[in-house]
């Protein structure tokens, strides 16, 4: 196992003889990756954020629950008449008024063996189209830092990796470059003088 001495800040932009301007190159290669890095991934997760949550809080503002009315008979038995149901639902078509008065028809879950007629609530966008029901904004809140923060590491990863590739091309070209003096140097250390 190689000792390795105690762990020196900064020691990359310290003044040193042996340093080459290849290890100037790579601590700014370094540091510009990094701040890159952050940069992009914070920006990134921000915006994408702040787009999710205004496009469900849009959502919340304009979809509008309507009350449709079976138009068959639902699939299945009904629930026992216990009082307790199972919470599965089947589709069902459904008919509803869009707020410009047109009626519209569609697919929509409901308790099975409801009959026909029977009111359901649904979802509609502004063109009287269904839709799921809206998020809170609790969920939307939720949902809008998860979905940022997964585009946020996304975004920053494509720097991050981009800085290491770079970095590890610079060392090989560096142990090429010492591979190449060792042969032009090593030789001579065998020699006595005498």
């Amino acid at each position: 196992m190689a000792f390795r001495g105690p762990k020196v800040w900064l020691w990359r932009w310290r003044r040193n003889p042996l340093k080459r301007r290849a290890d100037a190159v790579e601590a700014w290669l370094v540091l510009g990756a990094w701040a890159l890095t952050v940069v992009a991934g914070v920006l990134a997760g921000l915006g994408v954020s702040q787009a999710v949550e205004h496009s469900l809080a849009r959502e919340r503002v304009e979809w509008h629950s309507v009350v449709a009315h079976l138009t068959e008979k639902a699939p299945g038995t009904p629930a026992a008449p216990s009082g307790r149901a199972s919470g599965e639902r089947v589709w069902a078509k459904v008919r509803w008024s869009a707020p410009d008065g047109s009626e519209h028809t569609g697919q929509a879950r409901v308790d099975p063996g409801s009959s026909s007629g029977t009111p359901v609530t649904v979802w509609t966008d502004p063109e009287g189209r269904l839709v799921t029901k809206p998020a809170t904004a609790a969920q939307a809140r939720l949902r809008s830092a998860l979905t940022g923060a997964l585009i946020g590491v996304g975004a920053a990863a494509m720097p991050f990796v981009g800085g290491r590739v770079l970095r590890g091309r610079l060392e090989r070209r560096r142990m090429e470059q010492w591979d190449a003096e060792w042969a032009r140097f090593g030789p001579l250390w065998g020699r006595t003088t005498g």
